[in-house]
């Protein structure tokens, strides 16, 4: 199961780290937290994939970063959306409404 969750994780990815900006900028630590709090637990995001993550979409040019403290008073890099990222949220939005819908009607089957 663990591999099946992580597949679909890299595939969401970007989705899921666009999605929790939306309120607001946030540090790496505050990102991986409330994507498991928001999950239920139901998966954890590895740090080296949360990094590398971030920093592609930096490069991409949908998020910027900017030092600041965190609420333990640790310096952080915290992220924030930029005008593209909030395009890209739209999109990855769209596009994966379009995948579930899809996948449910093969998982649920009109009845006759």
């Amino acid at each position: 199961m663990e591999d099946r969750m992580t597949q679909l994780l890299r595939g969401t990815l970007h989705a899921l780290i666009l999605s929790t900006l939306a309120g607001g900028p946030l540090h790496g630590y505050a990102i991986a937290s409330r994507i498991e709090q928001r999950v239920d637990g139901a998966f954890r995001l590895e740090d080296g994939a949360l990094y590398q993550a971030l920093h592609r979409m930096q490069a991409r040019q949908w998020l910027r970063s900017e030092w600041g403290h965190a609420e333990n008073g640790k310096r952080a890099r915290f992220y924030r959306l930029t005008s593209k990222g909030w395009r890209q949220l739209d999109l990855e939005t769209a596009s994966w409404i379009r995948y579930v819908d899809a996948v449910s009607k093969i998982l649920r089957p009109a009845r006759a």
